[in-house]
């Protein structure tokens, strides 16, 4: 399998509905008296499709051997992202590593995923149905999704973002949206 080749299958080892995908996989090769050996580094995204999501890399000279010890690695650093209605995030978020740098913004019902390869796949995995998303800087899938994880652990529902400021829901939600105080200052 060449890099950028994608492939999703259901684990079903008791895990829930977790859905892993293939989102790069590296042939490298040590040269050694007699000729060169070959070893096989593969990074697996996995999600349960209900806003848990983790990823994995994994190394060894076989590629399915690779793909399971990138698969348990996944499993093992997922992590829970609040979203809104199901389908998309609660707000507009960025986040980086390395020289990866990626914009996530929310997006109306019908807008589908928009999002290069490895960004694509987290998303998918997560769950989410409608977002839009740039990636700035390298195209390495390792910092993309690196930079991705790093958007989505600094998202925050309004229930947590309340709960933090002392107030209730609706006065956070009502600020977002536009309510009666913002329309009330514009005029």
């Amino acid at each position: 399998m060449a890099r950028g080749d994608k492939r999703e299958r259901d684990t079903g080892d008791g895990d829930g509905d977790i859905v892993d995908k293939l989102v790069s996989i590296n042939r490298v090769a040590k040269v050694v008296k007699g000729g060169r050996r070959f070893g096989f580094a593969a990074l697996v995204v996995v999600g349960d499709g209900r806003g848990r999501v983790g990823y994995g890399t994994g190394k060894a000279r076989e590629v399915p051997e690779a793909i399971r010890k990138a698969t348990e690695s996944a499993k093992r650093r997922m992590i829970r992202v609040p979203l809104r209605e199901g389908r998309t995030l609660h707000h507009d978020v960025r986040g980086h590593f390395g020289a990866g740098r990626v914009v996530l913004r929310a997006a109306p019902p019908g807008t589908g995923i928009i999002a290069g390869g490895p960004m694509r796949a987290v998303f998918e995995t997560l769950g989410v149905h409608d977002v839009v998303t740039k990636s700035i800087g390298t195209s390495n899938p390792h910092n993309m999704v690196r930079a991705t994880f790093d958007a989505l652990s600094r998202t925050m529902s309004p229930r947590a973002v309340a709960s933090r400021r002392g107030k209730k829901v609706s006065d956070i939600v009502g600020r977002r949206e536009g309510g009666a105080e913002a329309r009330e200052y514009a005029s």
